[in-house]
C-alpha cells in the first residue's frame, strides 16, 4: 500500500466513523447533545462544531480555496446534531474528492496555510492530510467518551481498515457508497 492509498482509505475511514459517531448523537436523549461535560470542548455539541470547523479550515488550504483563517473565524456553529451532521458529511465527502484527485507527487506539493498568528506558511498536502486525519480522530475519541455519560452507548470506530471487519461494516459501506475494497468513495 502506498501513502497515497492509505491517505485515501483514512479519507474514507473519517467518513464512515463520523457516520457511526453521529448515528449515536442523532439518538440522544434532549438536552445530552448541549450538555456540560468533562472533555476539552465542554460539550459534545462543541466539540463536533470544532471538527467541522477545523475541518473546513483545511480543506480550504487543501483546494487552495483563498479564504485562509476565515473559513474557521467565520464558522457559525451549528445548534442541531442533524444539521451538524449533514454538514460533516458534505465535508467528508469533499475530502474523499479531494484526497481521490491526488497523485503520489501532489503529496508534497505545498500549499499556503495561513493561520493568523503565524501568518502564511508553505505546508505540505500529506503533512496537512496527515494531520486533518489525526485531530479528527483524536476529536471523536472525546466525543466517544462523553457519549459514555448518556443514553445511548458509544459506537465502535475501530472495525475499518482490516478484511477481517468486513461484515462489521459492510451495509454501513454499502450505504456511504465506499468502495469495499479500498474504502474510498466509488
Amino acid at each position: 500500500m502506498t501513502l497515497l492509498d492509505h491517505l485515501r482509505r483514512m479519507a474514507g475511514n473519517n467518513l464512515w466513523s463520523n457516520d457511526r459517531l453521529y448515528r449515536a448523537v442523532l439518538a440522544l436523549k434532549p438536552g445530552e447533545f448541549e450538555a456540560r461535560r468533562i472533555s476539552f470542548f465542554p460539550s459534545i455539541k462543541a466539540t463536533l462544531n470544532h471538527m467541522l470547523a477545523v475541518d473546513h479550515l483545511y480543506l480550504d488550504f487543501l483546494e487552495e480555496g483563498g479564504v485562509g483563517a476565515a473559513a474557521h473565524d467565520d464558522f457559525v456553529p451549528l445548534e442541531e446534531p442533524q444539521a451538524l451532521y449533514v454538514a460533516q458529511l458534505a465535508a467528508d465527502r469533499r475530502l474523499i474528492a479531494f484526497c481521490s484527485s491526488l497523485s503520489e507527487a501532489d503529496l508534497d506539493r505545498r500549499v499556503i496555510t495561513d493561520r493568523r498568528e503565524d501568518g502564511m506558511i508553505q505546508e505540505k498536502i500529506g503533512a496537512i492530510l496527515a494531520h486533518v486525519f489525526l485531530h479528527d480522530i483524536h476529536h471523536r475519541g472525546q466525543v466517544h467518551a462523553m457519549l459514555s455519560g448518556t443514553s445511548v452507548a458509544p459506537p465502535q470506530l475501530d472495525e475499518f481498515l482490516l478484511d477481517y471487519d468486513v461484515k462489521l461494516r459492510e451495509k454501513e459501506v454499502e450505504r456511504l457508497r465506499l468502495d469495499r475494497q479500498t474504502n474510498a468513495t466509488s
